[in-house]
Protein backbone atom coordinates (compact mmCIF):
# COMPACT_ATOMS: atom_id res chain seq x y z
CA UNK A 1 0.00 0.00 0.00
CA UNK A 2 2.74 2.45 0.77
CA UNK A 3 4.51 1.35 -2.36
CA UNK A 4 1.37 1.75 -4.23
CA UNK A 5 0.63 5.04 -2.47
CA UNK A 6 4.57 6.44 -3.26
CA UNK A 7 3.98 5.29 -6.75
CA UNK A 8 0.47 7.39 -7.32
CA UNK A 9 2.09 10.45 -5.31
CA UNK A 10 5.32 10.68 -7.93
CA UNK A 11 2.64 9.65 -10.82
CA UNK A 12 1.03 13.33 -9.52
CA UNK A 13 3.66 15.19 -9.12
CA UNK A 14 5.29 13.97 -12.83
CA UNK A 15 1.70 14.86 -14.32
CA UNK A 16 1.52 18.81 -12.75
CA UNK A 17 5.24 19.27 -12.40
CA UNK A 18 4.39 22.78 -14.60
CA UNK A 19 1.46 23.20 -12.46
CA UNK A 20 3.62 22.50 -9.40
CA UNK A 21 6.73 24.71 -10.37
CA UNK A 22 4.42 27.73 -11.24
CA UNK A 23 2.67 27.55 -7.95
CA UNK A 24 5.94 27.65 -5.81
CA UNK A 25 7.33 30.72 -7.92
CA UNK A 26 4.34 32.41 -7.34
CA UNK A 27 4.36 31.67 -3.64
CA UNK A 28 8.34 33.00 -3.85
CA UNK A 29 7.36 35.74 -5.96
CA UNK A 30 4.02 37.04 -4.33
CA UNK A 31 5.39 38.56 -0.68
CA UNK A 32 8.57 39.72 -2.45
CA UNK A 33 6.68 42.04 -5.21
CA UNK A 34 5.16 43.92 -2.04
CA UNK A 35 1.81 44.30 -3.88
CA UNK A 36 -1.90 43.92 -1.72
CA UNK A 37 -4.05 41.58 -2.34
CA UNK A 38 -6.72 43.91 -3.44
CA UNK A 39 -4.32 44.74 -6.34
CA UNK A 40 -3.56 41.68 -7.19
CA UNK A 41 -7.04 40.17 -7.15
CA UNK A 42 -7.72 43.33 -9.41
CA UNK A 43 -4.94 42.86 -11.99
CA UNK A 44 -5.90 38.66 -12.08
CA UNK A 45 -9.69 39.66 -12.68
CA UNK A 46 -8.68 41.65 -15.97
CA UNK A 47 -6.25 38.66 -17.30
CA UNK A 48 -8.99 36.70 -16.86
CA UNK A 49 -10.80 38.97 -18.80
CA UNK A 50 -8.25 39.71 -21.07
CA UNK A 51 -7.14 36.54 -22.37
CA UNK A 52 -9.18 33.32 -21.50
CA UNK A 53 -11.76 33.47 -24.50
CA UNK A 54 -8.40 33.21 -26.49
CA UNK A 55 -6.80 30.35 -24.82
CA UNK A 56 -10.24 28.88 -25.13
CA UNK A 57 -10.06 28.40 -28.48
CA UNK A 58 -7.11 26.03 -27.79
CA UNK A 59 -9.21 23.33 -27.33
CA UNK A 60 -10.91 21.92 -30.18
CA UNK A 61 -8.09 21.06 -31.86
CA UNK A 62 -6.42 19.57 -28.77
CA UNK A 63 -9.50 17.07 -28.68
CA UNK A 64 -9.00 16.67 -32.19
CA UNK A 65 -5.64 15.69 -31.67
CA UNK A 66 -4.20 18.48 -33.73
CA UNK A 67 -1.94 19.20 -30.80
CA UNK A 68 -1.09 23.04 -29.60
CA UNK A 69 -2.39 25.12 -32.48
CA UNK A 70 0.47 27.83 -32.55
CA UNK A 71 -1.60 29.02 -36.05
CA UNK A 72 -4.33 30.56 -34.07
CA UNK A 73 -2.24 33.36 -34.75
CA UNK A 74 -3.92 33.49 -38.02
CA UNK A 75 -6.97 34.21 -36.22
CA UNK A 76 -6.07 36.68 -34.30
CA UNK A 77 -4.62 38.37 -37.88
CA UNK A 78 -8.51 38.03 -39.03
CA UNK A 79 -9.45 39.72 -35.54
CA UNK A 80 -7.10 42.82 -36.18
CA UNK A 81 -7.94 43.11 -39.80
CA UNK A 82 -11.68 43.33 -39.00
CA UNK A 83 -11.04 45.76 -36.25
CA UNK A 84 -8.85 48.27 -38.52
CA UNK A 85 -11.42 47.96 -40.63
CA UNK A 86 -14.44 48.75 -37.91
CA UNK A 87 -12.52 51.72 -36.97
CA UNK A 88 -12.29 53.61 -40.28
CA UNK A 89 -15.90 53.26 -40.68
CA UNK A 90 -16.36 54.88 -37.51
CA UNK A 91 -18.48 52.41 -36.11
CA UNK A 92 -18.38 52.09 -32.11
CA UNK A 93 -19.12 50.33 -29.16
CA UNK A 94 -20.86 47.23 -28.91
CA UNK A 95 -21.83 47.28 -32.45
CA UNK A 96 -18.58 47.76 -33.89
CA UNK A 97 -17.21 45.16 -31.64
CA UNK A 98 -19.93 42.55 -33.19
CA UNK A 99 -19.50 44.22 -36.85
CA UNK A 100 -15.45 43.42 -36.03
CA UNK A 101 -16.27 39.57 -34.99
CA UNK A 102 -18.98 39.53 -38.56
CA UNK A 103 -16.29 40.65 -40.65
CA UNK A 104 -13.68 38.21 -39.05
CA UNK A 105 -15.32 35.23 -39.46
CA UNK A 106 -14.61 34.80 -43.30
CA UNK A 107 -11.30 35.32 -43.25
CA UNK A 108 -10.33 33.38 -40.09
CA UNK A 109 -12.18 30.61 -42.43
CA UNK A 110 -10.22 31.17 -45.01
CA UNK A 111 -7.00 30.61 -42.96
CA UNK A 112 -8.18 28.03 -40.71
CA UNK A 113 -8.96 25.89 -44.25
CA UNK A 114 -5.37 26.84 -45.30
CA UNK A 115 -3.81 25.91 -42.20
CA UNK A 116 -6.08 22.45 -41.41
CA UNK A 117 -5.44 21.04 -45.67
CA UNK A 118 -1.86 21.79 -44.65
CA UNK A 119 -1.35 20.27 -41.26
CA UNK A 120 -3.32 17.53 -42.76
CA UNK A 121 -0.06 16.99 -45.57
CA UNK A 122 1.92 16.66 -42.10
CA UNK A 123 0.67 14.41 -39.75
CA UNK A 124 2.30 14.11 -36.16
CA UNK A 125 4.26 17.61 -36.77
CA UNK A 126 1.26 19.60 -36.39
CA UNK A 127 2.67 22.06 -33.86
CA UNK A 128 6.10 23.07 -35.78
CA UNK A 129 3.82 23.16 -39.08
CA UNK A 130 1.31 25.38 -37.42
CA UNK A 131 3.90 27.55 -35.74
CA UNK A 132 5.97 28.16 -38.75
CA UNK A 133 2.40 28.72 -40.91
CA UNK A 134 2.13 31.71 -38.07
CA UNK A 135 5.57 32.71 -39.06
CA UNK A 136 4.49 32.75 -43.06
CA UNK A 137 1.24 34.37 -42.39
CA UNK A 138 2.42 36.98 -40.55
CA UNK A 139 4.49 38.36 -43.51
CA UNK A 140 1.28 38.10 -45.71
CA UNK A 141 -0.50 39.87 -43.19
CA UNK A 142 2.17 42.56 -43.15
CA UNK A 143 2.24 43.12 -46.66
CA UNK A 144 -1.62 43.23 -46.93
CA UNK A 145 -1.51 45.87 -43.81
CA UNK A 146 1.76 47.58 -45.15
CA UNK A 147 0.75 47.73 -48.93
CA UNK A 148 -2.82 47.21 -49.82
CA UNK A 149 -4.87 49.31 -47.39
CA UNK A 150 -4.78 52.53 -49.12
CA UNK A 151 -3.72 52.02 -52.67
CA UNK A 152 -5.98 48.93 -52.84
CA UNK A 153 -8.57 48.87 -49.97
CA UNK A 154 -9.54 53.07 -49.44
CA UNK A 155 -9.08 53.55 -46.12
CA UNK A 156 -10.62 57.09 -45.59
CA UNK A 157 -9.47 57.99 -41.57
CA UNK A 158 -6.12 59.55 -42.34
CA UNK A 159 -5.34 59.03 -39.07
CA UNK A 160 -5.26 55.25 -39.62
CA UNK A 161 -2.60 56.04 -42.30
CA UNK A 162 1.05 56.29 -42.68
CA UNK A 163 2.26 59.82 -43.83
CA UNK A 164 3.28 58.46 -47.26
CA UNK A 165 -0.54 57.99 -48.29
CA UNK A 166 -0.38 54.07 -48.01
CA UNK A 167 -0.05 51.64 -45.28
CA UNK A 168 -1.47 51.57 -41.76
CA UNK A 169 0.00 53.24 -38.72
CA UNK A 170 2.13 51.26 -36.47
CA UNK A 171 -0.44 52.15 -33.40
CA UNK A 172 -3.95 52.31 -33.37
CA UNK A 173 -6.10 54.00 -31.39
CA UNK A 174 -9.59 51.81 -30.26
CA UNK A 175 -11.03 54.46 -28.63
CA UNK A 176 -14.68 53.79 -30.34
CA UNK A 177 -14.47 50.11 -28.83
CA UNK A 178 -12.05 50.50 -25.60
CA UNK A 179 -13.84 48.64 -22.53
CA UNK A 180 -17.14 48.85 -24.47
CA UNK A 181 -17.73 45.13 -23.19
CA UNK A 182 -16.25 45.66 -19.95
CA UNK A 183 -17.71 48.37 -18.78
CA UNK A 184 -21.59 47.38 -20.40
CA UNK A 185 -22.43 46.50 -17.19
CA UNK A 186 -20.49 47.95 -14.77
CA UNK A 187 -19.56 46.30 -11.10
CA UNK A 188 -17.06 47.16 -8.27
CA UNK A 189 -16.43 45.30 -5.58
CA UNK A 190 -13.90 46.39 -2.96
CA UNK A 191 -12.63 49.15 -5.63
CA UNK A 192 -12.57 46.24 -8.11
CA UNK A 193 -14.00 46.65 -10.94
CA UNK A 194 -15.61 43.15 -12.26
CA UNK A 195 -16.48 43.42 -16.14
CA UNK A 196 -19.84 41.03 -15.97
CA UNK A 197 -20.71 40.98 -19.31
CA UNK A 198 -17.13 40.03 -20.59
CA UNK A 199 -17.76 37.14 -17.96
CA UNK A 200 -20.83 36.19 -19.86
CA UNK A 201 -19.63 36.20 -22.96
CA UNK A 202 -16.38 33.67 -21.89
CA UNK A 203 -19.38 31.73 -19.54
CA UNK A 204 -21.28 31.25 -23.08
CA UNK A 205 -18.25 29.91 -25.17
CA UNK A 206 -16.90 27.49 -21.82
CA UNK A 207 -21.02 26.18 -22.41
CA UNK A 208 -20.78 26.33 -26.04
CA UNK A 209 -17.05 24.05 -25.82
CA UNK A 210 -19.39 21.63 -23.02
CA UNK A 211 -22.28 21.15 -25.52
CA UNK A 212 -19.89 21.11 -28.90
CA UNK A 213 -18.09 17.95 -27.17
CA UNK A 214 -21.56 15.72 -26.92
CA UNK A 215 -22.20 16.72 -30.23
CA UNK A 216 -21.84 14.08 -33.53
CA UNK A 217 -18.90 16.40 -34.46
CA UNK A 218 -17.90 16.74 -31.14
CA UNK A 219 -17.22 13.19 -30.74
CA UNK A 220 -16.16 12.25 -34.34
CA UNK A 221 -13.09 14.88 -33.48
CA UNK A 222 -12.74 12.72 -30.00
CA UNK A 223 -12.37 9.65 -31.89
CA UNK A 224 -9.81 11.15 -34.35
CA UNK A 225 -8.03 12.65 -31.71
CA UNK A 226 -7.42 9.09 -29.88
CA UNK A 227 -6.88 6.95 -33.22
CA UNK A 228 -6.54 8.05 -36.44
CA UNK A 229 -7.28 4.12 -37.85
CA UNK A 230 -9.98 3.44 -35.62
CA UNK A 231 -12.10 6.68 -36.63
CA UNK A 232 -11.09 6.47 -40.49
CA UNK A 233 -12.25 2.59 -40.30
CA UNK A 234 -15.64 3.82 -38.25
CA UNK A 235 -16.54 5.71 -41.48
CA UNK A 236 -15.21 9.14 -39.91
CA UNK A 237 -14.28 11.54 -42.37
CA UNK A 238 -11.15 12.04 -40.45
CA UNK A 239 -9.11 15.04 -42.46
CA UNK A 240 -12.46 16.90 -42.52
CA UNK A 241 -12.30 16.52 -39.61
CA UNK A 242 -9.35 17.72 -38.59
CA UNK A 243 -9.44 21.05 -41.05
CA UNK A 244 -13.23 21.67 -39.11
CA UNK A 245 -11.19 21.85 -35.87
CA UNK A 246 -8.48 24.12 -36.83
CA UNK A 247 -11.25 26.16 -38.63
CA UNK A 248 -13.45 26.52 -35.19
CA UNK A 249 -10.43 27.49 -33.61
CA UNK A 250 -9.29 30.24 -35.89
CA UNK A 251 -12.91 31.58 -35.93
CA UNK A 252 -12.80 31.58 -31.70
CA UNK A 253 -9.40 33.03 -32.08
CA UNK A 254 -10.73 36.00 -34.24
CA UNK A 255 -13.52 36.76 -31.74
CA UNK A 256 -10.76 36.41 -29.03
CA UNK A 257 -8.80 38.96 -30.10
CA UNK A 258 -11.40 41.26 -30.69
CA UNK A 259 -12.19 40.89 -27.10
CA UNK A 260 -8.68 41.03 -25.91
CA UNK A 261 -8.21 44.37 -27.77
CA UNK A 262 -11.63 46.15 -26.65
CA UNK A 263 -9.73 45.55 -23.04
CA UNK A 264 -6.36 47.61 -24.17
CA UNK A 265 -8.15 49.81 -25.94
CA UNK A 266 -4.80 49.70 -28.03
CA UNK A 267 -3.95 47.71 -31.34
CA UNK A 268 -0.35 47.46 -32.35
CA UNK A 269 -0.94 47.11 -35.66
CA UNK A 270 2.22 44.87 -36.68
CA UNK A 271 2.95 42.72 -33.21
CA UNK A 272 0.05 42.46 -31.65
CA UNK A 273 -0.64 39.11 -32.76
CA UNK A 274 2.57 38.28 -33.06
CA UNK A 275 3.29 36.57 -28.90
CA UNK A 276 -0.63 35.75 -29.00
CA UNK A 277 0.02 32.20 -29.62
CA UNK A 278 2.86 31.91 -27.37
CA UNK A 279 1.62 33.60 -24.75
CA UNK A 280 -1.79 31.15 -25.03
CA UNK A 281 -0.33 28.07 -25.15
CA UNK A 282 1.98 28.53 -22.56
CA UNK A 283 -0.65 29.36 -20.50
CA UNK A 284 -2.90 26.83 -21.14
CA UNK A 285 0.40 24.08 -20.37
CA UNK A 286 0.74 26.05 -16.85
CA UNK A 287 -2.92 25.17 -15.90
CA UNK A 288 -1.93 21.30 -16.33
CA UNK A 289 -3.21 20.57 -19.96
CA UNK A 290 -0.94 18.65 -22.33
CA UNK A 291 -0.78 18.40 -26.04
CA UNK A 292 -3.29 15.65 -26.26
CA UNK A 293 -5.55 16.61 -22.93
CA UNK A 294 -7.19 19.76 -22.07
CA UNK A 295 -9.81 20.98 -19.67
CA UNK A 296 -12.13 24.37 -18.95
CA UNK A 297 -10.44 24.23 -15.50
CA UNK A 298 -6.82 24.15 -17.14
CA UNK A 299 -7.54 27.54 -19.10
CA UNK A 300 -8.50 29.53 -15.99
CA UNK A 301 -6.42 28.05 -13.76
CA UNK A 302 -3.29 28.62 -15.90
CA UNK A 303 -4.24 32.05 -17.19
CA UNK A 304 -4.35 32.80 -13.14
CA UNK A 305 -1.05 31.12 -12.60
CA UNK A 306 0.88 32.10 -16.00
CA UNK A 307 -0.54 35.88 -15.55
CA UNK A 308 0.10 36.21 -11.75
CA UNK A 309 3.91 35.47 -12.61
CA UNK A 310 3.55 38.07 -15.23
CA UNK A 311 2.60 40.74 -12.81
CA UNK A 312 4.86 39.75 -10.14
CA UNK A 313 8.03 39.10 -11.46
CA UNK A 314 9.05 42.52 -12.51
CA UNK A 315 8.63 43.99 -8.93
CA UNK A 316 10.14 40.83 -6.97
CA UNK A 317 13.32 40.83 -9.50
CA UNK A 318 13.46 44.97 -8.27
CA UNK A 319 13.12 44.42 -4.90
CA UNK A 320 15.26 41.19 -4.66
CA UNK A 321 18.31 42.82 -6.60
CA UNK A 322 17.36 46.02 -7.69
CA UNK A 323 16.54 45.27 -11.47
CA UNK A 324 13.26 45.40 -12.59
CA UNK A 325 14.43 44.47 -15.58
CA UNK A 326 15.54 40.97 -14.09
CA UNK A 327 11.42 40.55 -13.71
CA UNK A 328 11.38 41.13 -17.74
CA UNK A 329 13.67 38.64 -18.67
CA UNK A 330 12.64 35.73 -16.24
CA UNK A 331 8.82 36.52 -18.09
CA UNK A 332 9.73 35.48 -21.59
CA UNK A 333 11.99 32.93 -20.55
CA UNK A 334 9.53 31.29 -18.59
CA UNK A 335 7.19 31.75 -21.66
CA UNK A 336 9.11 30.01 -23.95
CA UNK A 337 10.35 27.60 -20.81
CA UNK A 338 7.34 26.33 -19.63
CA UNK A 339 6.38 25.02 -23.31
CA UNK A 340 9.63 23.49 -24.08
CA UNK A 341 9.37 21.61 -20.20
CA UNK A 342 5.85 20.50 -20.96
CA UNK A 343 6.68 19.00 -24.75
CA UNK A 344 9.60 16.94 -23.75
CA UNK A 345 7.83 15.71 -20.33
CA UNK A 346 5.13 14.35 -23.08
CA UNK A 347 7.54 12.67 -25.13
CA UNK A 348 8.72 11.49 -21.97
CA UNK A 349 5.39 10.13 -20.76
CA UNK A 350 4.74 8.69 -24.12
CA UNK A 351 7.78 6.74 -24.32
CA UNK A 352 7.05 5.50 -20.60
CA UNK A 353 3.43 4.68 -21.28
CA UNK A 354 4.87 2.67 -25.06
CA UNK A 355 7.49 0.45 -22.79
CA UNK A 356 4.62 -0.33 -20.64
CA UNK A 357 2.71 -1.97 -23.28
CA UNK A 358 5.34 -3.88 -24.57
CA UNK A 359 6.83 -5.41 -21.49
CA UNK A 360 3.26 -6.32 -20.73
CA UNK A 361 2.88 -7.68 -24.14
CA UNK A 362 5.77 -9.40 -23.78
CA UNK A 363 4.24 -10.58 -19.94
CA UNK A 364 1.37 -11.82 -21.56
CA UNK A 365 3.15 -13.65 -24.64
CA UNK A 366 5.45 -15.35 -21.71
CA UNK A 367 1.94 -16.49 -19.93
CA UNK A 368 0.74 -17.62 -23.38
CA UNK A 369 4.16 -20.09 -23.85
CA UNK A 370 4.35 -21.11 -20.20
CA UNK A 371 0.75 -22.51 -21.15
Amino acid sequence: MKKLNKTSLLGVLRNNLVTIMFVVICAIAIPLSGYSANFLIGEIIVRISRNSFLILSLLIPIMAGMGLNFGMTLGAMAGEIALIFVTDWSVVGIPAMVLACILSIPLSILLGSLCGKILNKAKGREMVTSYIIGFFMNGVYQLFVLYAMGPIIPIKNKALVLPRGYGIRNTVNLIGIRRSLDDLIPLRIANISIPIATFVVIAVACVFIIWFRKTKLGQDMRAVGQDLGVASAAGIKVEHTRVVSIVMSTVLAGFGMVLYLQNMGTLNTYNSHTQIGMFSIAAILVGGASVNKASIPNVFLGVILFHLMFIVSPMAGKNLIGQAQLGEYFRVFTSYGVITLSLVLYEMRKQREANDTAQLLQTDQEDEDDN
